[in-house]
């Protein structure tokens, strides 16, 4: 399956798309779209109805673990090691003036 495109198909696509072509542009593409339309047609005959359509090669599963609680650190347990502390928080410098 050949499907070529004239000289002036390329013109009237490049019309449509508002792209000035040269002369030497129209004749350069329209071989080169040929080529594309080539291409594109030949994939068309490659899939078959039974080949179930997938987004990847190779399937995937989620890695993530369940999401269980679990016993956590209590506020005194995660403060335990904190130079300072205030309010059950930790306390550090403010690196941000009044200007907020």
């Amino acid at each position: 399956m050949s499907a070529s495109l004239s000289r002036d198909e390329v013109a009237h696509l490049a019309t449509l798309a508002r792209i000035d072509l040269t002369e030497a542009e129209l004749d350069h593409l329209a071989p080169q779209l040929s080529v594309i339309l080539d291409s594109v047609a030949s994939l068309q005959g490659v899939a078959s109805a039974d080949v179930p359509p997938t987004s990847h090669a190779l399937p995937l599963t989620n890695v993530f673990r369940e999401d269980v609680v679990e016993p956590c650190l209590t506020p005194e347990q995660a403060l335990s090691g904190a130079p300072e502390q205030e309010l059950q928080r930790f306390s550090v410098p403010r690196i941000l003036g009044d200007e907020q």
